[in-house]
């Protein structure tokens, strides 16, 4: 019940909250999250759960008693490696981290930000020396996000992909078909965007009963009961993608929270298992689903009605390869399926480099684009598009950029295997059928919760372990039509 207020607190600090409240909701976060610790590191806690891990209801790992102490085990003796006064810093540096980014970034000043850059990193060692690692600093903040990951494994993981992804961007580059990427760039009015957005979300399945869409700087989603999911997004006239993707990509967030058994909240077997698994469920929604011609083929008609000025005249075909324009960007959340793992790897690579101190924080805009430049070949003309566009560091979330990648990867290897088993969705998608993929989702992942690890998870959904191959079998399949290129090879 605490770490729920704790969560309305920190939806209302990014949604609502005027900014000059920032620095007692600071104090109130602060007070909350060392309740939580104390109560969560209770030596009580310890002695039941030493009694209960050799006790039969422990006997099946997976099952919902099983899970419940294996995963509330591994969190108590995470939690009390950690001195109270050092989580209650992590959650006061967060928030004031994120006010102090929010203004830095309106005002493209990374000066102003960077003593709280300074800060975070500094807690952020602290946090991963106390909780111990048997490789590298890096892991112990990673497993908070992707339990029992390793960074080493994780780094051949995305050389990997980024090596199979190369074809694909040549094929792209060296094509003499173009999007025409003007369609998405005319006045899409404020109004008609949230209508069309909100009429999609509700469609692929997310409850609006049960959930709300707001405006933030930077779209997240958060869940703050079982009933009770929150997403945001952010609006711009002048870009058709920025809102309607964001609202796709956090709504397949609240559908996995909404998904969730209701009554195991607050439990492992009511808890999603991981950020990958997450991430996995959003771009899912928002890529395999949201940027298939099966998906536009429904809805084209009402977009056009939507916004009669801005797509009236233009052809499905055209609009539906503007969306799927492949192209260095700055911006990582506005970026293409198969670049947007580059931008996953800049932050990966300049985290853990910050972690262990082989970059200062002065240094880290020059660094940034210095990558930017080598991965995608383009260089940010300021800090506000460039190293202050994520608002993750400034919330203390180091670990986290992996699991996006993680999470496309998880959702091909997801959607190919739904289709195996429900036959072809872009057929389902044309008819506005979206249930039926929804529903499976629900059974195989979202109603599983913890009682899996999340490679247990996968391998048990689609009968083998995480690799690239689907992800590129998929872009591949796309694209090769799009940009006229030979669809072989996976």
């Amino acid at each position: 019940m605490l770490e729920s207020v704790n969560e309305l607190l920190g939806w209302d600090e990014r949604a609502l909250m005027p900014i000059k409240a920032g620095g007692y909701r600071a104090e109130q976060l602060t007070m909350l999250s060392g309740m939580v610790h104390r109560r969560a590191t209770d030596p009580q806690v310890g002695q039941w759960l030493e009694e209960l891990v050799d006790s039969p209801l422990a006997a099946d790992p997976h099952s919902d008693a099983g899970a419940t102490i294996r995963q509330l085990k591994r969190e108590y003796e995470q939690r009390t490696r950690l001195p109270r006064a050092l989580v209650e810093e992590l959650t006061r540096a967060a928030v004031l981290g994120q006010q102090a980014w929010s203004t830095a970034r309106k005002n493209n000043d990374f000066a102003a930000f960077a003593p709280h850059l300074e800060h975070t990193f500094a807690l952020k060692r602290e946090q991963a020396d106390a909780l111990g690692y048997s490789e590298r600093r890096y892991d112990a903040l990673l497993d908070l996000f992707e339990p029992e990951a390793k960074t080493s494994h994780v780094e051949r993981v995305l050389a990997d992909l980024r090596e199979a992804l190369i074809p694909l961007v040549e094929g792209c580059r060296e094509s003499a078909r173009r999007p025409q990427v003007e369609i998405l760039q005319r006045h899409f009015p404020i109004d008609a965007q949230r209508e069309f957005a909100v009429s999609a979300a509700r469609a692929i399945g997310f409850d609006f009963h049960r959930g709300r869409l707001d405006v933030t700087e930077h779209p997240f989603c958060a869940g703050l009961g079982p009933h009770d999911c929150r997403i945001t997004t952010r609006y711009d006239e002048r870009f058709f993608s920025s809102a309607f993707f964001g609202v796709l990509h956090e709504a397949g967030h609240g559908i996995y929270d909404q998904g969730l058994r209701a009554e195991q909240y607050g439990l492992p077997p009511g808890s999603y298992v991981s950020l990958g698994i997450h991430e996995s469920q959003s771009r899912m929604w928002e890529n395999a689903v949201g940027r298939s011609m099966g998906f536009w083929r429904h809805f084209y008609s009402g977009a056009q009605a939507a916004f009669p000025q801005a797509l009236g005249e233009t052809k499905l075909d055209d609009f539906h390869f503007a969306i799927n324009d492949v192209r260095p960007s700055l911006i990582r959340v506005e970026a293409d399926e198969i670049t947007y793992n580059l931008h996953i790897i800049i932050r990966f690579e300049l985290e853990q480099a910050l972690l262990d101190e082989k970059l200062s924080v002065a240094d880290l805009p020059a660094a940034w684009n210095a990558k930017y430049q080598e991965y995608l070949g383009i260089e940010p003309p300021s800090d506000a598009d460039g190293v202050l566009q994520d608002i993750h560091w400034s919330a203390g979330l180091i670990g986290y950029f992996p699991t996006y990648s993680l999470g496309n990867l998880c959702a091909a290897q997801f959607f190919e295997t739904a289709e195996e088993e429900l036959g072809d969705l872009s057929s389902l998608f044309v008819q506005g059928e979206f249930t039926p993929l929804r529903e499976w989702l629900g059974r195989h992942i979202h109603q599983a919760g913890q009682c899996y690890t999340p490679s247990e998870l996968v391998e048990n959904v689609t009968g083998r372990p995480l690799e690239h191959a689907s992800l590129i079998a998929s872009l591949r399949k796309k694209l090769a039509p799009l940009y006229c290129f030979a669809p072989v090879g996976r």
